[in-house]
Parts: C-alpha cells; structure tokens; sequence
C-alpha cells in the first residue's frame, strides 16, 4: 500500500481478520528531502509505542532521503498506533509516509546471499536493465544496492538472495559480453571480507608492459619474441619452452640495457593505490611472474612489497648468456608461490586473492579463494572466478567491497591524495 502522510487517523489499507494478540510486522516508508534529525525524530516517535526494530535501511540519492523501518509487535493495535505516529512525523517533516501491516513472517530471503558487483566505464542504462532481468529470470531478488565509485569506473554493488551463485552466474556472464560490462558474482558472508593476502602476476597486470619484449627491443630480436609471448599467453605452446626460447634470443645483451628497461617499466593505472590500500588495511601483497628478477626485486622495494617471486637471468662477462638460473616460473610455479606465500603468511588459501592475465596464471587462480582475470586472454576469462575488463587495477577494490570514498579518505588523512580524472562521456 502507497498512502501520502495525514495527520490524523489510522492509514488506509490496515489488515482486516487479524485478531488482537496477533504478532504482525509494520514496515514504514519515509520519502523526502534530507535534512539532519529525520531518523531521531521517526524513532523519538516509535519509541512511545511496544514495537522492536527488525530491520532499517537509508539511502540519500541527490539530497532525496528514503528511510525504511521493519517493526515488530505483538499486537495489531501496537502496530498502528506506531505507523500513526511514523505518518504524523512525515507530515510534520514535509516529507511523504508509506505503510503496511501484515502477519510475522519469516524472512523471504531462501537461500544463500550472493554479491554481484557491476562495472561500467561508463554504466548505461540499458546495461543495468539486462542485469535485472537475468537475475529476475532466475528468481533472485534484490535485497541492497550501493555505489562503490563513480570513477575512472562506475562500480555497482546489488546484495542478491533467492537464487544460488551456480545458477547465477551463467546468465550474467553472457550479460556481461553483451553488454561490455564487469560482472562480479562472489558469495556474501564472512569469507568475502576475510581476504588477506593478494598475489599479483606482474607483465600486463601489476605493469603494462611486457619485459621480455622490452628486453627483446634492446637486442633486436622483438618480432621474434612477441610472436614466442602471444602463443604462450593464450597456452598454444608449453610456456617454458616458450621462455627458454625467449631468454636465449637475447644472448649477448649487455647487462646495463637491464637499467634501461627497469626505467621503462609503466605502472598500471591504480596500481599504487590498489597497494597503498591494501596494505593501509594489513592485507599483504606479493607478486609472482613469468619475468624477471631483475625487474621484479625494483617492484617489490618501491611499492613495499611482502613476497616476489620470478626468473632469474644468467649473466657472464657483462652480458647475458641467454639462459636462465634455477627452476622456471611457470604456470605450476605460480600456484606453488601463492600456496607458499599464504602459509609464510598464516593465511588460508580460501582468504586470499590472485590476479592474472595470462594461461600460466590458471593454477594460481584456480587455487586462490578469489581468482580475478585482469584484462585477460579469453580462456583465463573463462575460467576465473570473475573478470575486470577496465585499465584501472584498483577496481579490484571494489571486488572486495572497498568504496571510493573510503579510499580517498584514507588517501586524504595521509596527504596521498589526487584530483579525481574526468568521469567517461556518455
């Protein structure tokens, strides 16, 4: 029932055929312009009455308040002596009361709850209908949504319950490709919010580029190695014979073109601040990779990293000799880091996160309680948990329910914080 504020009176629709003793449920509605003091006046008010609070839920959108109340009482006249009351305070306030008074029921919401994060970059409308209705086709509701952040992504949290994440996630994948948006499909519970150790892959993840391929341009032979890297990545050929390969193509490559490259290497844009972040809130954070020491140990010391893990190239004379010292970092080798870091940790492989791109970071997400395909080949898509298809690495904060605006103010209080870039045109 829809029923504008009156001051007096009982509002329209009351049930009718509920006997006094009868437990029922109240849930009053509480529409209008924001101002300071709405909550404590609706519940000065609710506090005159033998009613208890089940549940409430405010959201202001562009200084419009929606305030929600679920009330419980043991008796149907309790019950709208309290909606009375919740009416009169609207009217007081200027603002608009809905209402209704049924039976006590237990809580519609049937199975386990489901997180569903949407990214768009930008978010358009039509976007957001084609995820409603796949999670209407499956019979899921939606109980909460939140904004995470309106930039350089817009980021859309919906708490979903009514239907398992098996069935859910079939049908928001091909949404997702249809539409060219992010959709994250995690449970909800504890275990989302106990990640506490993040491991990263390193070329065209944590960095944009690839270092062999800058390694290769220095010794003349990229043609050569970017053909050897693409066939690796998308798993059509064993990934250390694929390396091997490489490192002997750059035979002879004097030591010193090492610091050069080092001096190349680009950041991904929200790289820093995925970190700075994630370490504010006692995450540890590792990287593992395909790559090289040479490059991954300059990482680690400048962005105060806990653990990395890479190859390691030999050097004889001042130049490289085009092979490699010790075992190869190669797809198992990753999953055997990330296992390795969470028990040097003390962490369980079920709270930890692993990020990746590539064919050779399969096992490692496969294991990771969380595994995220950054802008990845399409068999890693496929097969992770979820996929970030945006150039911004911080997104993967919103993945764990981390806002924007939490994120600046932490920035802010410790004088870290940039000018937000202009939001994505239309």
């Amino acid at each position: 029932m829809t029923t504008p504020a009156t001051p007096a009176g009982p509002p329209s629709g009351l049930p009718s055929g509920l006997p006094s003793g009868t437990a029922v449920t109240a849930l009053v509605t509480l529409t209008g312009p924001d101002r300071p003091g709405v909550t404590s006046a609706l519940f000065r008010a609710l506090a005159e009455h033998d009613v208890l609070v089940l549940d409430m839920e405010q959201v202001v959108v562009r200084g419009t308040l929606v305030l929600g109340v679920l009330l419980r009482a043991t008796d149907v006249a309790d019950a709208t002596a309290a909606e009375r009351s919740a009416h009169a305070v609207a009217t007081a306030l200027g603002m608009t009361a809905t209402s209704s008074i049924g039976e006590d029921e237990v809580d519609p919401r049937r199975l386990g709850r489901v997180t569903v994060t949407l990214i768009g970059a930008p978010l358009r409308p039509h976007a957001v209908a084609a995820v409603a209705g796949a999670l209407a086709d499956c019979g899921a509701n939606i109980d909460r949504i939140v904004r995470l952040s309106p930039y350089p992504v817009t980021s859309i949290e919906l708490e979903v319950s009514g239907c398992e994440l098996d069935v859910l996630r079939p049908g928001l994948a091909a949404v997702s490709v249809r539409e060219g948006v992010d959709i994250a499909v995690q449970r909800s519970g504890l275990l989302r919010w106990a990640k506490r150790l993040i491991v990263m892959d390193v070329d065209s993840t944590l960095i944009q580029d690839e270092v062999i391929e800058l390694l290769a341009a220095e010794a003349g032979c990229l043609d050569e190695v970017v053909d050897l890297t693409a066939a690796a990545m998308r798993g059509e050929i064993d990934f250390e014979g694929s390396l091997r390969a490489r490192v002997g193509l750059l035979e002879g490559l004097p030591v010193e073109a090492l610091d050069r490259v080092r001096d190349k290497v680009r950041l991904a844009p929200g790289a820093r601040t995925l970190v700075r972040t994630l370490k504010r809130l006692g995450y540890q954070v590792g990287i593992v990779s395909g790559g090289f020491t040479a490059v991954t140990d300059h990482l680690k010391a400048e962005l105060g990293l806990d653990y990395a893990v890479a190859n390691t190239l030999e050097a004889a004379d001042g130049v490289l000799t085009g092979r490699l010292v010790g075992p190869v970092v190669d797809r198992a080798g990753k999953a055997a880091a990330l296992v390795r870091f969470a028990a040097e940790a003390g962490v369980p492989l079920s709270q930890t996160v692993a990020v990746g791109d590539g064919a050779n970071d399969l096992d490692m997400l496969s294991r990771a309680g969380l595994g995220v395909a950054f802008n990845a080949k399409p068999v890693v898509q496929e097969a992770a948990d979820t996929t970030v298809n945006v150039p911004y690495l911080d997104t993967i904060l919103f993945l764990l329910g981390i806002s924007r605006e939490e994120i600046e103010e932490a920035d802010a209080a410790a004088g870290t914080l940039t000018p937000a870039p202009p939001v994505p045109a239309a």
